[in-house]
Order: structure tokens, then C-alpha cells, then sequence
């Protein structure tokens, strides 16, 4: 048979696909490489956001912070419950100073003898022991007898503790009085302890303040109430004794468990004070953190109430107060006046009480949660090892999405970690891996926003006209892909032309052709794009595609055939608006066929296509124009037509043999279900007649053919074959129409 020539194929290349394996091996190089750039971008921006922490951290700012949210987390974290059911309060509040001056006359300061009372009132509960924090180092001025009662009262009662102030300069002691309480405590190990620390550091005291020896004569113990606080001013560390005289003296806390227990096994060594079977965390001052709990953990009376209960018990009435409440519990007694210049601000409050402190601090000693603090090294290893994890992870995966799941995780991560740790009894620094933390995914944000967004956005710029944007987005998550190289995968194939272009651009002027050629290519494209395909290129009026690539796409065969049909209806819709600018009707040819190429980024260094490459792109080409000798408009290949699957209609046009192929291909025209559904009858005759003309009777598939021929031009050109192969019919015939020329 004699063969029209068509088009050559365009964008194919070559017949010869380049080698899978060395395409794949710089796909993988490619990966590697930007792999290799996003780890170091991620490591950069951790460790920028460490070394921010670090200048931060010489402004004092990361302390302060640190401070601040050591508060935060006392408060959150206090212990619940009922609160302590083993100290009690006893405050000289200002209600009990107004009592004391409006019901007694009594000016500041009270007698001494006012305060007998009030241990008298705890030896009739029978507390366990009290603790006065209340400095008697001057004689009373309403005389000797005074101070004496106080001492009868202390020497009745038996666990009475006072406190005694070290300090380095406030003070007229630099010995221990020979007349003072000794005290229980000793600890093992203190010499050796002492010697490793720094003069600054160790608490050791050249002075003191001593009770007047008639008052400390009713004392069985003497506690410590000099305590330092942090540099804010906030009192969060308690010390548990200090060093005077060359004897340890116990805090007024301590002092006040000493005098309810026998004589507790004591030592330390390192950052480890062991009382008894209590293990406490100290720092180099031999100062420890108490659990803080909440003021009103601690039950508190007023002075003036147990006062008046007591002296109401004496002369046989009913009391305010109850002094059960005291049985087998530690009272502390303490200020809280405004005026009495005793407040102290600490984690749970703005202000609390100086009694309070103490009061804290022995109910650590009681139950053993005292905080352990997490070393400054761990602290700084948590802060960069947080800091390089969060910036590799914005790194890693980068994007819009992947960016703020990587703030949601870390930026609240520090904060978790420093909570559970203090659940745990640990102080896990916060303020500083936050700042390392938020440092690093800043740093890492800009570094990708200036680098992989650059990028990004030149790849949205560059593809936005020819890939959809699933397309688009798959490049900026794998730019590697537009690394030269290839990769070996099933395509659906689309090549298309419109039908004597060339003669109708002839009659028309350069602004109407390109008004014509820009609405056709950007209907057809938009059709393209909607169902997922990649535009490879165009040429001319020619539209070259494909499916399932970059992205996988199992349907890309379903997704290649719609494609089609869409496509000629389309432009049936548009045909009258065109035939008003041009003066002709437009006709597509669209080929299409399914298989191997090799698909990727095809050029030189500097510039390159997504494209594709193989015999399958070849046979698309060849199936495009071999629609003119047929007289159709669509053609897929039998590999098209088996992977696009029953969701299309089709008619088997032949089975054709191109220029370059050794193998046949049958090819159909696709349809839509409903148009295969009128035109059953006739296709069925067409098939019919295709029949014979494969076995070769051609006479009586031209008489099948010719009944077509009128409404059916795929029917007239077989007419006309089989008249030309009627008249000298091929040896070996096989039903196979070889064409000779591209």
C-alpha cells in the first residue's frame, strides 16, 4: 500500500534511551549532595542558635529568665493536697500588733514575757518542737526578769529552739559563747568538704549575733537564720547550716527537726549532704532547694489569737484556738507585720514571710524532695543538642507544612523537658535551650528561605505554565530532580497537532496568529494540567506530554486518555470562535501510547529540560500522524488502551507497522461510553469489515466498508486500500499496513 508521510517526532531525541543505571547513579549523587547542604545548613543554624544563647546568656538576660521561670514552674508544680499536716505557723501579724496595743497597751516591742505565753500555749498542745524566729540580742528594755521568764517558759517547754545570725559582717561574736547551747549537730567529712571550696563560696561565718545568755538560756538548740538570696533578690535556695567557731551550726529549719530526733548521722562530700536516711542536693555555699509549696500549705494562727486562748484556758474560759492543733507537730513562730521588716519574696509568692522560708525548708527535711539542680555542662549539652536537632529538622524537611510541625514540636519541647524534670525533683535549665531552640529554627528558617526558597520559588516561576501544581510541589520537595539525569518509568505519551496549521497561519498577521495559537494552547494546556500531566514542551501548535512522572500516578493511562477526549471537546466548543479569527475549522490529531522512556532533565549544565527520551516517545510521535491516513483525529496504542482499563470505550482502527519498529502495533480510537453507545451498530459493521480486510478478503471488506464510507472516514480509507490491495494483494499477508515513510 502506498503511505502518506506525516510528521517526524518531536522532542524524541533518538531511537536509543541513554543507560537507566548511570541516570539513576547521578539521581542518587544529586540526592546526596543536597542531603549533604540541608545537614549543614541544619548543623549551621543549630549551633547559631547555641551561640546566641551564649551572647544572650553574658547579658544576664538567660539568667534572669532562667530565674523567672524556675517561679513559674514552683508555682505551677507546688505539691497538692491538703497541705502540711507536720508544721504549723504562728505570726505576729499586724491584727495582733493592734490587739496587742489597743486591748493591753502594749508598744513595740512587746515584753518577752508576751511570747512565755505563747510557748506555753505549745507545751499545753503539745508540739512536737518550736523554733522562735526572732532575735533576742538585746536585753529587754522592761528589765532582766523579762528575759528570764522567756527563758523559764523555753526551759519548761524542752524542745525550744532560737536563732542565732552568722555573718560575715553583722555581728559582735567571733567565738561561741561558753554560756550558748552547743548544739547536736556534727557532720563527717566537713573539713575535707570546706577545703575544696573557694573563701567566697564556703559558708563559713567570722561573726555572729547571739541571743542574750538569759534567753538563750531557755534554748535547747540554737538555729541559723541568715539566709542569702539569689541575685534577684528571691529567696530560692535555703542553706542547711553554716560554719562558725569551727562547728557546723544548724539552720533554724534543721535545728528544729534536731530537736524532735535523736542525733542524726550527718556527712558530706561532693554535692551530697546526708541527714539520716535523707539525701539532700547542695550547691558549693552547702545551700539546697527546697519543693516549694504553697503559702497556704502551711496552716498559720495569729499570735494575738493564741494569746488570748491561752490566757483564756488559764482563767478557766472557752479559747479562740484549740492547742490540739499543735499535738505532735513543729510550730515556728515569726513575723509578718509590715512593719517588722521580715518579708521575704520567694518562687510561690510576691512576697512571703521569713518564718515561711524556714518553714519550707523543714518540710523538705521531713519528707526528702529536695530539687536536684541538673549540672551546668548537661545544661548546655541539652541546649545544643536541641538546638542542631531543631534546625536539622527544618532543614531536613523543608516546606511550609514540615516547618511549622518542627516549631510545634520543639519550640514547646524545652519547656516539656524542664516540667517533667521538675516533676522528677531535677532543675533542667529552661531559659537556655528555649533560646538555643527558637535561635536555631529562626536561623534555619532564614537559611532555607534564602537558599532552598530562592529555589523554590524560581522553580514555581519557571514550571508554574507547564506543570500542574502537585507537579510543582513534588519538584520542591525533590529539587534533585532537576538535576541532569534520568530515570527509567512507565509513561502515558501525548503528542498532538492541529491539522493544515501551517496553511491557515498563511493567511493571518502575527498579533491574530499569536491570539489564536495562546488561546488554543492555553485551553488544551489547562486540560492537560487539571488531569495531573506534565507539559513537555511545545512546537509550533504542537503539544507534547506525558504521565506519571515526576509523580507516580497509577491511572496515568486513565488519566492520558480523558486527557484526549477532553481535549477534542474542548475544542469543538471553541471551534466557531476560532473560525471567526482564522476563517477555517480547527482539527486536532492526538496520538497517544504507553511505555519505557527515560524521563528527567535532558541539556547541558547551564541549561535543560524536563523531557523524555525513548522508542515509546517515538511510537506517541508516529500515532499522531498516522491519524491523516486513517482520517481520525484520536489514536492510542493497544499498550494505551489495556492500561487505561474498561473505564473508556474504544474501536480498533488496525494494526500498523511505523518507520523504525520492528513490531506491528494495533492501535484504537478512543471514545467516550456514551458515544461508543449510538454508534454500537456502525462500529460494529466497521469491526466486521475489518475482520475480512485482516484476512484478506478484500472485496468483501470493501463492500463492508464502502456501506461506512459516507459518514465514517476511518471506513472510506480503507475503501481505498482495499481497491489498491484488491489489485495486487502482498505475498504472506498478515493484515498488517506497513508504512514506509515517517
Amino acid at each position: 500500500m502506498q503511505n502518506t508521510p506525516f510528521s517526524p517526532s518531536r522532542g524524541s531525541g533518538g531511537d536509543d534511551p541513554p543507560r537507566p543505571p548511570e541516570a539513576s547513579s547521578s539521581s542518587l549523587l544529586s540526592r546526596l549532595r543536597l542531603r549533604r547542604t540541608r545537614l549543614l545548613h541544619g548543623l549551621s543554624a543549630g549551633l547559631a542558635g547555641l551561640l546566641a544563647a551564649w551572647l544572650l546568656s553574658l547579658s544576664g538576660i538567660v539568667t534572669s529568665f532562667e530565674a523567672r521561670t524556675f517561679d513559674w514552674r514552683a508555682r505551677l508544680l507546688a505539691p497538692g493536697g491538703r497541705g502540711s499536716d507536720a508544721v504549723r505557723l504562728i505570726l505576729l501579724d499586724q491584727a495582733s500588733l493592734d490587739w496587742g496595743a489597743r486591748e493591753n497597751g502594749l508598744s513595740w516591742p512587746w515584753p518577752r514575757e508576751v511570747y512565755s505565753v505563747i510557748l506555753d500555749f505549745c507545751r499545753r498542745g503539745g508540739a512536737k518542737a518550736v523554733a522562735f524566729d526572732v532575735l533576742f540580742t538585746e536585753p529587754s528594755s522592761y528589765g532582766v526578769a523579762d528575759d528570764t521568764a522567756l527563758a523559764e517558759a523555753g526551759t519548761l517547754f524542752g524542745n525550744f529552739a532560737l536563732p542565732v545570725f552568722l555573718g560575715r559582717e553583722t555581728g559582735q561574736a567571733t567565738r561561741w559563747p561558753a554560756d550558748a547551747p552547743a548544739g547536736p549537730l556534727r557532720i563527717k567529712g566537713l573539713e575535707t568538704w570546706l577545703a575544696g571550696l573557694s573563701p567566697e563560696d564556703a559558708p563559713v561565718y567570722p561573726k555572729a549575733a547571739f541571743p542574750v545568755p538569759e534567753v538563750a538560756a531557755g534554748a535547747k538548740i540554737l538555729g541559723n537564720v541568715s539566709q542569702d538570696p539569689e541575685f534577684d533578690g528571691v529567696y530560692r535556695r535555703v542553706g542547711l547550716f553554716g560554719v562558725f567557731d569551727g562547728r557546723p551550726v544548724p539552720a533554724l529549719s534543721l535545728a528544729s527537726r534536731l530537736l524532735a530526733e535523736p542525733p542524726l548521722d550527718a556527712s558530706i562530700g561532693g554535692m551530697t549532704l546526708r541527714l539520716g536516711a535523707v539525701t539532700i542536693p547542695v550547691d558549693d555555699a552547702g545551700r539546697a532547694i527546697p519543693r516549694w509549696r504553697r503559702s497556704s500549705d502551711f496552716p498559720a494562727v495569729s499570735a494575738a489569737a493564741v494569746i488570748q486562748s491561752e490566757l483564756a484556758l488559764r482563767e478557766g474560759g472557752k479559747p479562740t484556738l484549740n492547742p490540739e492543733m499543735f499535738r505532735g507537730r513543729y510550730v515556728l513562730f515569726g513575723f509578718s507585720a509590715p512593719g517588722l521588716l521580715d518579708l521575704r519574696p520567694s518562687p510561690v509568692g510576691g512576697v512571703t514571710t521569713g518564718v515561711e522560708i524556714h518553714a519550707q525548708a523543714l518540710q523538705s527535711l521531713l519528707t526528702g524532695d529536695f530539687l536536684r539542680v541538673v549540672p551546668h555542662w548537661a545544661g548546655w549539652w541539652l541546649a545544643a543538642g536541641l538546638a542542631v536537632a531543631a534546625g536539622l529538622a527544618v532543614s531536613l524537611a523543608p516546606g511550609a507544612t514540615a516547618s511549622a510541625v518542627a516549631f510545634l514540636v520543639f519550640l514547646p519541647l524545652p519547656l516539656g523537658l524542664a516540667l517533667s524534670a521538675y516533676a522528677w525533683g531535677l532543675w533542667l535549665p529552661l531559659a537556655l535551650p528555649q533560646v538555643a531552640v527558637a535561635g536555631g529554627l529562626a536561623v534555619a528558617v532564614l537559611v532555607g528561605y534564602a537558599t532552598e526558597g530562592r529555589q523554590k520559588r524560581f522553580i514555581k516561576s519557571a514550571f508554574r505554565q507547564y506543570l500542574s501544581p502537585d507537579v510543582i510541589e513534588a519538584l520542591i520537595a525533590q529539587p534533585e530532580r532537576m538535576s541532569l539525569g534520568g530515570e527509567l518509568r512507565e509513561l502515558t505519551i501525548f503528542f498532538s497537532d492541529l491539522q493544515g496549521f501551517t496553511g491557515i497561519s498563511e493567511g493571518l498577521g502575527p498579533q491574530e496568529l499569536t491570539a489564536l495559537l495562546n488561546r488554543y494552547l492555553t485551553a488544551m494546556t489547562d486540560i492537560i494540567l487539571d488531569e495531573g500531566g506534565t507539559v513537555d514542551k511545545y512546537e509550533g501548535d504542537a503539544i507534547i506530554a506525558f504521565w506519571n512522572a515526576p509523580l507516580d500516578q497509577p491511572d496515568h493511562a486513565a488519566r492520558g486518555v480523558r486527557t484526549a477526549l477532553r481535549c477534542q471537546d474542548r475544542l469543538a466548543e471553541l471551534r466557531p470562535a476560532f473560525r471567526e479569527i482564522s476563517g477555517h475549522d480547527l482539527f486536532m490529531r492526538v496520538g497517544l501510547n504507553t511505555g519505557p522512556a527515560v524521563v528527567g532533565n535532558m541539556g547541558s549544565d547551564s541549561r535543560f529540560d524536563y523531557t523524555m527520551l525513548g522508542d515509546a516517545v517515538n511510537l506517541a510521535s508516529r500515532l499522531e500522524g498516522i491519524n491523516k491516513q486513517f482520517g481520525t483525529f484520536t489514536m492510542i496504542s493497544q499498550a494505551t488502551r489495556d492500561a487505561a482499563g474498561p473505564s473508556f470505550a474504544s474501536r480498533k482502527i488496525g494494526c500498523v507497522a511505523v518507520v523504525g519498529r520492528a513490531e506491528p502495533v494495533d492501535v484504537y480510537e478512543p471514545l467516550w461510553p456514551d458515544v461508543a453507545a449510538r454508534a454500537r451498530t456502525t462500529h460494529a459493521a466497521f469491526a466486521a469489515a475489518l475482520d475480512l480486510f485482516t484476512k484478506g478478503d478484500f472485496q468483501a471488506a470493501q463492500a463492508g466498508f464502502a456501506a461506512l464510507a459516507d459518514h465514517d472516514p476511518a471506513a472510506a480509507s480503507y475503501v481505498a486500500r482495499c481497491r489498491r490491495l484488491g489489485e495486487e494483494t502482498p505475498a504472506g499477508w498478515s493484515g498488517v499496513c506497513v508504512l514506509t515513510s515517517k
